[in-house]
């Protein structure tokens, strides 16, 4: 009991009162205090909260944790990016998708499958996109480049989506579903919302 349920005052008490008597309470208190010890080591997570733990789920004293475990990733996803396809010319780009848009990334899209094949950054078209020599020219799978990093919405929780920020040092990442691309998430939005919802536990 000590070591699988995590409860080491419970096994003392409950053996003591069950044998009826506290003559073996000290020997008691070191086998529990061990078995604790051990599965501790090994299994941070009791029987009953090893598969929360496993899927990181669990709220635990770890406030930064419990924070992102609380928030909703839909609630942080931005969908207001104009998509092009990977052979849209440099000219379809600058006039269907540039001018029309108030982002500085695009991104590129296939018309089947509506999978993500790339992204396209501002800064990357910037020297030629006001060549118009090259319009018809260039298309979009010769400019887009792999985004840094993917969300997952089928498998990635806040704390993995935090993680991949970090390790990226992206200010945007894209999110799909199922291989579907849905939109971004910003990394401005996503500490917004973690500092509202840390706000809100708190107080």
């Amino acid at each position: 009991m000590a070591g699988v349920l995590h409860a080491p005052l419970t096994a003392i008490f409950l053996i003591a009162e069950v044998t009826g008597g506290y003559d073996l309470f000290i020997p008691l208190m070191l086998t529990a205090t061990i078995s604790f010890s051990l599965t501790k080591y090994f299994y941070p997570h009791s029987v009953y909260t090893m598969e929360l733990g496993r899927k990181g789920d669990l709220i635990t004293h770890d406030k930064d944790h419990a924070v992102l475990t609380l928030m909703n990733i839909n609630s942080v996803i931005e969908t207001n990016f104009i998509s092009v396809s990977p052979d849209m010319s440099l000219g379809d780009i600058v006039h269907k998708a540039v001018v029309k848009s108030n982002r500085n990334l695009f991104p590129v899209i296939d018309d089947k499958t509506k999978m993500l094949v790339g992204i396209i950054l501002l800064d990357d078209i910037r020297p030629i996109m006001f060549d118009q020599s090259l319009y018809n020219e260039v298309i979009a799978k010769e400019v887009m480049q792999n985004p840094p990093a993917i969300i997952d919405m089928g498998k990635d929780k806040m704390t993995t989506i935090m993680k991949k920020f970090q390790d990226s040092n992206a200010w945007n990442l894209p999110v799909v579903k199922d291989n579907e691309y849905i939109g971004f998430i910003s990394k401005s939005k996503l500490l917004t919302a973690y500092r509202r919802k840390l706000i809100n536990i708190t107080h």
